[in-house]
């Protein structure tokens, strides 16, 4: 052999070696690199050549596993590029979750893989998605934190596996997790955290129903697709909020506009009745436009019910339980139908509005009700003020005739100016009513006495009416049902007349007044008449009788002994008559005995002359007793 010269291979050595380079090629089994050695020992080859031949096969043999991890690296790092590729293209979150869960199965092979989500609010992680699994119950189950496997990483942000759970003592178990886990059969389990930065948000799992361990590798590989899940998970329910955030913005835009809308066509509306009620127009005017506007019926009412207009709707008695409950609410309120809103000055209550034919209101709807509601409150105080302001020129006016204040012709310039012509026939009405204040039915005998031109005011205390009347007794009657009606009690009414010009008034007023007292006295409140209809003791009143010395005259006796004496012998003839002279009933109504009423009755006899008891006697004796009454007062 020369020297620097490589020797020659030997013979048996350089087909082996060749044969090995070919397996290598073409990627055979790790057991076919042993047959070029046992081939090369059975042509025999020395000792040197199989020691050459070995570990030429050992080398190759590494070689080959070199190159095969390789190609799994290359297989999962072209698994997880397609998996980011596959998850940045996904938008849905439920179909993400679904991606991740089957690459996960499909990378490591595992019979079952799945995924929790963190709950914030219950401090647990639940199963959001599985694929593989055919339990129930596993596909259902919640973990807090800390407990079993998933538990565990989803508190300490770090992967655990384990190749036999339910023997593995590593874990906190519990009887809910373990017969879920039971009954999907599984025994080894690997989970790693879902993490966006220091946070973790669930926990990517692979499972198989088989003991097994796994690698390092498989343990990297799948929490290198927990980070890319992450982020897809992430960006997929950030794309989620904003898609629900553009719904919520195109609804609010929509409200806005809607909104919009509708204050435009409530301001044009307010403009209109507003502009309506400057310009003059009445409770009519603003009906009509308010029907139109709102496509129904309107009825405004004042405080006392009474209807003031009406446009699109038959007559309707004002709701008092829906206007009181609209009060208090300070909104419109449905009833049976029909919406009432209450027209306020403050706390006052001025009247109500009601549209009638809407059972279904929108809320733009309403409101411009509620805001006509303003509307209408302005219309009645201006009325009111124009009213209040006519009403104490009249009453001033009826307050100078009746005190005969002023030149005749200056009054009748002034009644003129007014619309009331006292050269016509005019009656004077006298009002009282025990129950209702004053101010209120001088203001119901206002209005009244508006149609007919008259005049209306406080006069000594008294609410006096004068309005152009022939039939005082038959318009008394009328006037005290509708001021009644008006004031919600009884009010009686003095009538007189009727009388012509600033001259004859006082003296109606006059006879007017003890009319009214004489109905208080006879018993008769709460009706009208005049003194016409009193009978005898109306000529007596009209004619202004001594009325008093009728009375001295007849029972002077009697009343002068009831006054030394401190009886009330006058009080016993009166129950005496009242009881149709029966002793029996006026015991009863006097609560003495027998005894005691004729022992007074005696006494009478004896003042007044044992005839006191004949029929002509008891006439002239019973009307002085009502006389009496009447002069004293009710």
């Amino acid at each position: 052999m020369l020297t620097g010269v490589t020797p020659p291979a030997a013979p048996h050595a350089a087909p082996a070696l060749r044969r090995l380079l070919d397996l290598l090629a073409r990627g055979a089994a790790a057991e076919e690199f042993d047959r070029p050695a046992a081939d090369a020992r059975r042509a025999g080859a020395s000792a040197a050549e199989l020691t050459e031949i070995a570990e030429a096969a050992a080398v190759a043999l590494r070689i080959r596993r070199t190159l095969g991890q390789h190609r799994v690296r290359e297989a999962q790092l072209t698994a997880l590029f397609d998996t980011a590729s596959d998850l940045a293209a996904l938008r849905d979150l439920d179909a993400v979750l679904r991606a991740i869960v089957h690459r996960a199965k499909l990378l490591l092979g595992t019979d079952v893989a799945y995924l929790s989500l963190n709950d914030d609010a219950a401090g647990d992680t639940y199963m959001r998605v599985t694929d593989g699994s055919v339990a129930e119950a596993f596909q259902r189950v919640r973990l807090g934190m800390g407990e079993g496997l998933g538990g565990l990483v989803a508190q300490t942000a770090r992967p655990y596996a384990t190749g036999d759970y339910q023997a593995d003592t590593r874990f906190h178990h519990t009887a809910t997790i373990d017969g879920a886990v039971l009954d999907e059969g599984l025994r080894a389990i690997l989970g790693v955290p879902l993490r966006l930065g220091a946070r973790v948000i669930g926990v990517l799992y692979a499972a198989d129903r088989a003991p097994r361990e796994f690698a390092a590798a498989e343990v990297a590989l799948l929490s290198s697709l927990a980070d890319h899940a992450a982020i897809a998970i992430d960006g997929a329910r950030l794309l989620e909020e904003t898609r629900a955030a553009l719904v919520d913005l195109n609804a609010a835009s929509e409200t806005i506009r809607t909104h919009s809308e509708a204050m435009r066509r409530a301001e044009e509306a307010h403009d209109q009745l507003t502009d309506l009620v400057l310009q003059g127009g009445g409770a009519d005017d603003v009906a009509a436009a308010l029907a139109d506007i709102l496509d129904g019926g309107i009825l405004i009412h004042d405080a006392d019910g009474a209807e003031l207009a009406r446009a699109r709707s038959g007559p309707l008695p004002q709701p008092v339980p829906a206007v009181s409950a609209s009060r208090t609410r300070g909104r419109a309120v449905a009833l049976d139908g029909t919406w009432v809103c209450a027209v306020l000055a403050g706390p006052e209550l001025l009247g109500s509005i009601a549209l009638t034919g809407r059972a279904g209101l929108a809320d733009a709807d309403r409101r411009l009700f509620e805001r006509a509601g303003v509307v209408t409150a302005l219309l009645m105080l201006l009325r009111r003020s124009v009213a209040e302001t006519e009403d104490r020129v009249r009453g001033e006016l009826l307050g100078d005739l009746l005190a005969r204040t002023g030149d005749p012709g200056t009054l009748t310039a002034r009644a003129r100016r007014l619309g009331v012509d006292l050269g016509r026939r005019h009656s004077v009405f006298v009002a009282h009513s025990e129950v209702a204040p004053r101010h209120r039915l001088l203001a119901a005998t206002a209005r009244s006495a508006r149609a007919p031109h008259g005049l209306a005011g406080l006069h000594h205390d008294q609410v006096v009416l004068v309005a152009p009347c022939d039939a005082p007794g038959e318009a008394a009657q009328a006037l005290a049902a509708e001021l009644g009606q008006a004031v919600g009690c009884p009010v009686t009414v003095g009538a007189a007349g009727p009388a012509t010009g600033p001259a004859e008034l006082p003296d109606a007023h006059g006879e007017a007044a003890r009319c009214l007292s004489a109905l208080r006295a006879l018993g008769r409140a709460g009706s009208g008449g005049a003194v016409a209809d009193l009978g005898f003791i109306g000529v007596l009143l009209g004619d202004e009788a001594d009325l008093e010395g009728y009375v001295r005259r007849t029972l002077g006796p009697v009343l002068d002994y009831d006054e030394r004496r401190g009886t009330d012998l006058v009080t016993t003839l009166d129950a005496y008559f009242a009881a149709g002279a029966s002793l029996t009933r006026t015991k009863a109504s006097l609560h003495v005995h027998v005894n005691t009423v004729v022992q007074r009755l005696e006494r009478v006899g004896r003042l007044l002359g044992q005839d006191w008891n004949v029929p002509a006697r008891t006439l002239e004796i019973q009307l002085a007793l009502r006389l009496h009454r009447l002069t004293r007062g009710p």
